[in-house]
């Protein structure tokens, strides 16, 4: 359990590693956001790196208890509310992906991979269970592995491109369904009428209620 400043320096340092890169920020910058001594930073997390570790391991126990507290509901729901997660996680913690060369030269350390790998494991028993239901096309002659694997560089690479092609600094909703939008460009042509139908009203149903409107309106 950390303190309520060591709280603060662990936002400081997200805000400043994901805006400048980790290797770009220095820990003086982090005390200023803060607005405490660079002493005072340091007995809470003694270098750079630590700040660094304390972050990853954030993610990871946030993927963690997300799978372990899953329970399965209907699939159109469960598969938008996977593919919102894993965008705002990318997105929140961005500068771990950007950066993977950070732990490197660390010994027993978790780096963002398996993350990753969790991520894209969740998203082919989603897949999965697409098919078990029956909505998939039954003339899809895709393997399920490579269609999971089509899927998810789409939404992996998503929060990407809203940095690099975009220049986002910070999204919003919109953003977000843009990539579960562009995501079912891929997906729903390999589905049925049905399952188009449910995922489209599961995606209405996980939007906030202005956007869901203009988002009906705009399949119809």
């Amino acid at each position: 359990m950390t303190s309520p400043t060591a709280d603060r320096i662990a936002a400081a340092a997200l805000r400043r590693f994901n805006r400048t890169g980790y290797a770009a920020t220095k820990l003086q910058q982090i005390a200023d956001d803060v607005g405490i001594s660079q002493g005072n930073l340091t007995y809470h997390f003694p270098t750079k790196l630590d700040l660094a570790l304390h972050l990853s391991e954030t993610v990871r126990a946030t993927t963690a208890d997300r799978l372990a507290q899953r329970v399965n509901g209907d699939i159109a729901d469960d598969y938008v509310g996977h593919l919102l997660f894993g965008m705002e996680l990318t997105w929140t913690y961005r500068f771990l992906l950007r950066d993977p060369g950070i732990f490197n030269d660390v010994d027993d350390v978790v780096p963002p991979s398996p993350i990753l790998i969790a991520d894209f494991e969740a998203l082919f028993e989603l897949i999965s269970r697409v098919a078990d239901e029956g909505l998939l096309r039954a003339d899809m002659s895709v393997d399920l592995h490579v269609f999971t694997r089509s899927l998810w560089i789409l939404s992996r690479h998503w929060m990407d491109y809203l940095r690099e092609m975009e220049q986002r600094d910070h999204i919003d909703w919109t953003d977000v369904a843009r990539g579960v939008e562009h995501h079912f460009v891929v997906l729903l042509p390999m589905m049925t009428v049905a399952g188009r139908q449910r995922f489209t009203r599961a995606l209405d149903r996980a939007s906030p209620p202005s956007q869901a409107d203009a988002h009906t309106r705009r399949n119809r």
